[in-house]
């Protein structure tokens, strides 16, 4: 089987509006701009234990500088912004490479944890915040009721 590619406006085809638009607006913009771009959310690892919520963000190629952490009323809010720019310069051209990157997450705080006591360190790509539950909402061991 030949895989041939669809091109609406060959001249033997008369022009049409409909496919034309379906064809525009069903690229991506990497097709459009005939570049590959990429966005990315980095993923995130939530666990939980007894005792704390520990949240695992996947974020190579940063550092702990390179990341804000703040606790906006209920909300931990966890942003980075990274620029760069690159320039060469020779005795015939120059060249600048801009790149820039950034993302934001946000996760809502119950009333369980222990908003004093947070903590963020950054380690081999991995951004891990620990957040301490309260004492209250801990769980209890079981008690045992003598029976009389």
């Amino acid at each position: 089987m030949t895989l041939v590619k669809y091109n609406p406006f060959t001249p033997a085809k008369p022009f049409n509006v409909d496919s034309f638009f379906d064809d525009f607006f069903g690229r991506s913009v990497s097709d459009l701009l005939g570049t590959e771009i990429t966005t990315s959310t980095p993923s995130v690892n939530i666990l939980e234990n007894d005792d704390a919520y520990t949240i695992e963000v996947a974020a190579p190629g940063l550092t702990k500088t390179d990341f804000n952490v703040e606790l906006v009323n209920d909300q931990l809010v966890i942003s980075t912004e990274k620029k760069e720019n690159k320039e060469d310069e020779n005795s015939k051209y120059k060249r600048r490479e801009f790149s820039y990157s950034s993302f934001k997450r946000s996760f809502h705080i119950s009333d369980e944890i222990n908003k004093d006591t947070i903590d963020a360190k950054y380690t081999d790509g991995i951004l891990t915040i620990t957040l301490n539950k309260r004492e209250e909402a801990k769980p209890k061991a079981p008690t045992t009721i003598k029976i009389k």
